[in-house]
Parts: structure tokens; sequence; C-alpha cells
């Protein structure tokens, strides 16, 4: 399967996008993407990803905080 076919098989739909950036967690909600039914994949639209990081750099006011926990991986 080629990833063009990969895309054409996704469905449009909305995702929340998480992001780290210097020990930062930013979440963004209802985020326009593609997403593969099979993988979960999600595919962003060039448009979408430019928004995306001018929301993570321009630190403006957030519509809610959350506080979430962080766990080390021991196996």
């Amino acid at each position: 399967m080629t990833n063009e076919t990969v895309y054409s098989a996704a469905e449009e739909t909305r995702v929340t996008y998480t992001h780290i950036r210097e020990d930062e967690l930013f979440v963004i909600e209802n985020v326009p993407a593609r997403v593969d039914p099979e993988t979960g994949e999600q595919f962003f639209a060039p448009a979408t990803v430019t928004q995306l990081q001018s929301i993570v750099w321009s630190r403006r006011r957030p519509k809610r905080i959350i506080q979430a926990p962080v766990y080390e991986f021991a196996g």
C-alpha cells in the first residue's frame, strides 16, 4: 500500500494534538486531520501544521489549563 493510498483511505475528522516543547506540554483540541482507520496515523494539511506551530510559539492565552502526571517507563 502506498502513502497516497493510505492518505486517500483516511477519514476527515477532528483530533486532539499534543506537543512537548522545552518540558512544557501543549494540548490543542479540535484540529482538522485525516486519520487512517486501520492504523490511527494522523495526516495534517500544510496550513494546519503552520497554524499548530503558530499556536505553540505564540504563547497566546489558552482556553483552559490542565495538570498531567508524568511517569517513568521502567521495563
